[in-house]
């Protein structure tokens, strides 16, 4: 079987795996049973890590139990039983919403109970060890016989803490796997469920959303399975421990409990708010990634027009909010901190105080105290741990809310289309109408008709007509409220904006299909890809970045295009795919592949299309108005019998508007296309480096963190001595008389010491808070401004998954981990001091042991994180692919539901989620085989204690033997976690150093520099070149060799050039997008290297080839940054042909606009676009593509406007539609990154070169009459002369 799997950080960067009998497998299966419960067969891994950084093929796969491709199916099914339940309970009139719990215990039931039964062994476990050292302090204080009785307690103590050491890693291993696997599982669905989602459920869940869904809600469930069994082993442990107490104590113990029973409502109370504040947070976290997303797909557009202060500003507002929730579950954490540390010592001042008052004759001997202390310090984790799984128990019914109605949401429905029908004609329409959202507006109303197989159909119309909806109908992507929908065979669909998948060139065209080499071939020729893929530089194996950002949107299209046509589909829908290419390459695509003689001629073909010179050789033309079929017929139909129709192409030519759309697209990608491929995420070795933490969390908090810790660590050092010396003085103490004047001060001074060791952990957790929050306010700002201050080339070379990777997951850490790592691994290394120096002073000898033992555990720490730190950052760079493909499938869903290969891609998500897991895998198999061997040796140090103790003999007092030993079995955990947090430190780490990573990349040029231009600067528009370089990398050749040019002031300037030219290099060179190699560009007198890059953008103007929209409203879409007044917004929607349909909108100018610009069609997004740039009124535009996605009559409008509004401008066309730049002033044309003619337009055509082959290739020719008009197209003819889309 083989298993596609994605290799380092592109979204969808499969290459296939060998088959499993073939992989890297666990050695786990064939290991003794010794080496399985002590994890010895892990050794050889942990040894390759110390000897070299360890790499994805170094470590063992997944057990095919644990893997995703059984966990995902089982659960799968349980959920549709849910679901089905559910559906029923609707039927019936008693709907329940479908609870994910259910479907989760029947799923993992029987693990569940396995890691139950551990827990409770490991539990009883536990309380044994306090047993044994009871019986050793009887001993000493009846000076029995010590030898043979002490030694065998001795070792009953060792073997007591050696199984439960064994039993507890067993626990924890069963539990961890158990909690990803739920995580996989609910991966899985959502994933799932998002390929299923209907339209209205699209635009309720955005991608950030959905991707926060995956990542925070998903890892919520994981993290409360974890700690689910402390829901009740901790009150297990509760009610243990008072039971041995009250052996201890009697009736006084009441007292105690009297005290826990008190602080259930105070967690409860912390419970409550701690939800709310998830809540929010939560909402917080999804609008920051959202808004994150779109900046980093739109950076171009924030680049070209200096926006990224007003976004920056955006994302630091949201991530206040943040950290003010973040602040207050702080606060609730001290406060909860302070009740926990106060509750040990609460309790045994209570139980002490009511056992003396119930019995003036009762005596606390060494036993009572140091096996009541044992057993208190075992109440504290319970304690500790009870109020955790209650606050995760209250954020993970938050997450299950948010999952469940996110599974719950609606889908598509597949019975909107009858996909099954068998009649003669591809598709049909009858009486169909379709709106997007159930209760939304109607879209397409009362539709008729029905496509002939293998006709060739034009779908024309304005903007806004409801051309691409009429394809979305097709597909089922609409809620159909009423008629039919007839459909026959397979689909292939070419979007408005290609989907590129971020994978090898060849793979996008073959889309999950095998290797057909002859007629694959046949696809390249016929979309004209064999010249693009001869500068490509590994050919058709180029890695494609992602979203296509390393090449042309022409490219992309063609891609898209030969995707399509190479899956050999029955009906073709194609939405307006010829818009995005070259004169010379549209008729090529026609002719060879849509058209009556292409390719395809005996497929349904259904384009929609703004050319009307296509439309004499098309079988069927159906004009949209209004969501409405207007008119349906060949073409010498709808022209004899339609007048409106006539008379619209009539209008068309004699305004002499070009419909071929004659574009020189420069496929501007192709110089990066060379220089660039995707990056994999690096995945970083060597030391990580804390101190950009610790001067994050400010050097004023951090003495301040040592200080309160240090204070209350020696204070709990202090309370046990006390105890101590007050017991042995007790046993001592014969005249009780005189005794209870004193035991009562006693007992005050110990309450006295736990007050300020209380007062110290408050003021220790309230320093941890503020430095935490001053750390994670200054890591996230500072890594915000780094990475909107990186080049434009960066984004187009390294997956957004991987910057949003930073922004999530690792701040998630720097959030709420790292600082819980630092506080333990201080509060772990202060406890071993003082647990070692109290043993020392009652043996010496034990400091032999500590070196001994110390160096073992130095060694064992060596190894370990060095194997664990590469595991994680391994785990790490295999998260962003998951990240990546999840983004990359929401954005092509469209495509991959319409070709039907859903199926596919939840493999591929399987694939890439298993990558993931079997360094998760790894990591808990490494964390096991420390603890072990760290456990073991904490074990040896009880032990050790004991055994010297019984050496002593009597020597020593029955006190000072109970604290030697209670310490002793104290300090296994201390420092199992005094190692384990080090690790965490270090491995976690890396967030650290993932998010600072972006300091040390190259930025560009200072924003704002010293050197600033004069107000009104540019004035005249005059732009010159002077023997200008720049190539896109160093090793690279030059883009542009040696271009000297001027422009006039007012001057409009056409530039041209064909594939390759370096005509989108000379707008990126203008804009400081890439820097010079040579030469200088001089704007009004100033050279533009010499001031700052905002100062420079913020004075050009231009209208982008991509209409990259931004969530929020209409207004802040044209304004971000609030410059411009109410009426000038409305006189620049007015000049853009789109003032009626905004006052036709309820909000106005406040509309929402969706993720994208999704509920705006192409058209009305590049219009946004165009009313952006006449707001912004500077001396000098460029102009690429303005109108490419709007219909003709709106392009006139356009043009006009354009011509009108800024005729005191320098304008710069780069020429997609050659009839935009026959009336420049003059026109510029390139040929490989050299100007090869500069002149007027007519006196280019008279010198017969470049340009006049290029008029001629579109079917342009010279009007006699007027020697400026100077194109003419002859609509009627019955084969157009060049098709130039």
């Amino acid at each position: 079987m083989m298993v596609a799997a994605l290799r380092g950080g592109g979204g969808s960067s499969y290459e296939l795996l060998p088959p499993l009998s073939q992989k890297k497998c666990s050695p786990e299966e064939s290991a003794s049973f010794f080496s399985k419960i002590t994890y010895s067969w892990y050794s050889r891994i942990i040894t390759l890590g110390y000897k070299k950084p360890l790499e994805r093929e170094d470590l063992f796969e997944l057990n095919e139990s644990d893997s995703p491709y059984t966990v995902c199916p089982n659960f799968e099914k349980h959920w549709r039983k849910e679901l089905l339940k559910a559906t029923k309970g609707l039927k019936k009139g008693s709907f329940q919403k479908p609870s994910l719990l259910y479907p989760l215990w029947q799923t993992f039931r029987f693990l569940l109970i396995k890691v139950a039964v551990l827990k409770v062994a490991a539990d009883i476990l536990a309380f044994m060890s306090p047993q044994i050292m009871k019986e050793m302090i009887t001993l000493f204080e009846n000076h029995s016989d010590l030898h043979w009785k002490g030694y065998g307690y001795a070792i009953a103590l060792l073997v007591v803490v050696v199984l439960q050491t064994l039993v507890h890693q067993l626990y924890q291993r069963f539990n961890m796997l158990t909690a990803v696997k739920i995580k996989t599982a609910a991966v899985g669905l959502i994933y799932k469920k998002a390929l299923s989602l209907a339209n209205s459920s699209r635009r309720k869940y955005t991608t950030g959303e959905i991707v926060n869904l995956m990542s925070a809600d998903a890892q919520q469930l994981m993290e409360l399975t974890i700690n689910l069994n402390l829901l009740w082993s901790a009150p297990f442990q509760i009610l243990m421990a008072i039971v041995f107490l009250w052996q201890e104590l009697g009736p006084s113990v009441l007292a105690g409990v009297a005290v826990l029973v008190l602080v259930i409502p105070i967690n409860a109370f912390v419970a409550a708010k701690v939800k709310q504040l998830r809540k929010s947070q939560m909402k917080n976290t999804d609008q920051r990634v959202k808004l994150l997303n779109e900046i980093l797909h739109g950076i171009k557009i924030l680049k070209l027009y200096a926006w990224e202060p007003s976004y920056q500003k955006k994302v630091v507002e949201i991530r206040e909010h943040e950290i003010d929730v973040l602040k207050s579950s702080g606060y609730l954490t001290t406060f909860s901190m302070l009740t926990l540390a106060c509750i040990p010592f609460m309790v045994s001042l209570a139980t002490f105080g009511v056992y003396f008052l119930l019995d003036e004759e009762n005596v606390l001997t060494a036993t009572k105290v140091f096996t009541s202390i044992s057993l208190f310090n075992i109440l504290r984790l319970p304690l500790f741990d009870l109020p955790t799984v209650i606050s995760a128990i209250a954020q993970t019914k938050v997450s299950l809310s948010r999952l469940e109605d996110f599974l719950y949401s609606e889908d598509l429905d597949p019975q909107d289309i009858d996909t099954n029908y068998s009649g003669n004609h591809a598709v049909g329409f009858i009486g169909a109408s379709f709106r997007w959202e159930k209760t939304g507006p109607s879209i397409l109303n009362n539709l008729n008709m029905k496509i002939p197989e293998g006709s060739l159909v034009a779908v024309v119309g304005q903007v806004g007509s409801g051309k691409s909806s009429l394809l979305s109908a097709i597909l089922g992507e609409m809620n159909k409220f009423e008629g039919t929908v007839q459909r026959k065979g397979s689909v292939a669909y070419v979007s408005q904006q290609a989907w590129i998948q971020n994978s090898i060139l060849q793979e996008n065209i073959l889309f999950g299909s095998g290797l057909n080499r002859p007629y694959y071939e046949r696809v390249l020729e016929a979309c004209a890809l064999p010249p693009d893929l001869e500068q490509l530089p590994n050919g058709d194996q180029t890695e494609i970045g992602e979203r296509g950002v390393n090449i042309s949107v022409g490219q992309k299209q063609r891609v898209n295009l030969a995707r399509a046509v190479y899956s050999n589909a029955d009906l073709y829908l194609l939405d307006d795919p010829l818009s995005a290419v070259d004169v010379h390459v549209g008729k090529h695509l026609f002719e060879k592949l849509i058209g009556p003689s292409g390719l395809l001629k005996n497929k349904t073909r259904i384009l929609v299309t703004h050319n009307l010179t296509l439309l004499p050789q098309t079988d069927v033309i159906i004009v949209m108005e209004d969501g409405r079929i207007a008119h349906m017929g060949t073409y010498q139909e709808l022209l004899s019998e339609r007048a409106n129709f006539a008379e619209l192409l009539q209008v068309f030519s004699a305004e002499n508007k070009s419909e071929e759309t004659s574009q020189m697209k420069s496929d501007s990608s192709f110089e990066q296309t060379k220089a660039f491929s995707m990056k994999k995420e690096n995945v970083a070795t060597g030391s990580v480096i804390i101190l950009k933490y610790l001067q994050a969390f400010g050097w004023l908090w951090v003495w301040l963190t040592l200080a309160a810790y240090l204070g209350q660590n020696a204070i709990a050092v202090g309370q046990n001595l006390w105890l101590s010396t007050w017991s042995a003085e007790e046993e001592k103490n014969k005249d009780y008389t005189e005794w209870k004047h004193l035991r009562n001060n006693k007992l005050g001074f110990y309450g006295f010491l736990g007050f300020i060791q209380g007062l110290l952990v408050c003021c220790g957790a309230y320093v941890v808070t503020r430095g935490s929050l001053c750390a994670s306010r200054t890591l996230h700002n500072h890594m915000l401004a780094n990475v909107l201050h990186l080049p434009l080339q960066y984004f187009e070379t390294n997956p957004v998954g991987q910057i949003i990777n930073r922004f999530t997951k690792d701040m998630f850490i720097v959030d709420l981990r790292f600082h819980y790592y630092l506080r333990t691994w201080l509060n772990c290394t202060l406890d071993v001091i003082g647990t070692i120096l109290v043993i020392m002073s009652v043996s010496p000898l034990f400091i032999l042991v500590v070196i001994l033992l110390g160096y073992l555990y130095f060694i064992i720490q060596r190894y370990y994180i060095a194997s664990s730190r590469q595991i994680r950052r391994l785990a790490g760079a295999s998260h962003s692919p998951v990240i990546s493909h999840f983004s990359e499938t929401l954005l092509g869903l469209s495509t991959i539901r319409a070709f039907g290969h859903q199926e596919r891609f939840i493999r591929q998500n399987k694939d890439v989620v298993n990558e993931n897991l079997v360094c998760f895998y790894n990591n808990v198999i490494a964390n096991r085989w420390l603890a072990v061997r760290l456990e073991f040796l904490g074990n040896l140090m009880v032990f050790f204690a004991a055994l010297f103790a019984v050496l002593a003999g009597n020597t020593v007092n029955s006190s000072t033997v109970g604290l030697s030993i209670s310490y002793a079995l104290n300090i296994t955990q201390s420092l199992n976690f005094w190692v384990r947090k080090a690790c965490e430190i270090e491995t976690n780490g890396v967030s650290i150093e993932r998010v600072c990573e972006y300091e040390k990349m190259d930025k560009e040029a200072p924003w704002i520099m010293s050197k600033r231009p004069p107000m009104g600067w540019p004035n005249k528009g005059i732009i010159e070149f002077i023997n200008y370089q720049a190539r896109y990398r160093t090793d690279l050749d030059l883009a542009l060799q040696d271009v000297s040019f001027q422009t006039h002031s007012k001057e409009k300037v056409g530039i041209v050039g064909r594939t390759g030219a370096g005509k989108s290099t000379l707008t990126n060179c203008l804009f400081r997008i890439i820097e010079r190699a040579g030469g200088k560009i001089i704007i009004d007198g100033i050279d533009i290297s010499t001031i700052g890059l905002h100062d420079l953008r913020g004075n050009l103007n231009i209208i982008p080839q991509d209409p990259v929209l931004f969530s929020g409203t209409l207004q802040s879409n044209l304004d971000p940054f609030g410059k411009y007044s109410d009426q000038e917004l409305w006189e620049a929607v007015e000049l853009c042909d789109l003032k009626n349909f905004v006052q036709s909108l309820p909000k106005k100018l406040l509309h929402e606009i969706s993720e994208g610009g999704e509920n705006l069609s192409v058209g009305q997004r590049q219009l946004v676009c165009l009313a952006r740039a006449l707001l912004r009124k500077t001396k000098i535009l460029i102009l690429d593509e303005a109108t490419a996605s709007v219909d003709m009559e709106t392009d006139n409008l356009v043009q006009s406007t354009i011509r009108r509004e800024f005729h005191n401008c320098t304008v710069l066309t780069i020429a997609h539609r050659l009839h935009t730049i026959m009336d420049s002033e003059r026109v510029l044309v390139l040929g490989s990154g050299r100007i090869i003619e500069f002149d007027t337009p007519h006196n280019l055509l008279l010198q017969q070169g470049v340009f006049s082959k290029m008029v001629s290739e579109a079917g342009i020719t010279q009007n006699t009459n007027n020697p400026k008009m100077l194109f003419f197209l002859n609509l009627n003819a019955g084969n157009a002369p060049g098709m130039c889309g």
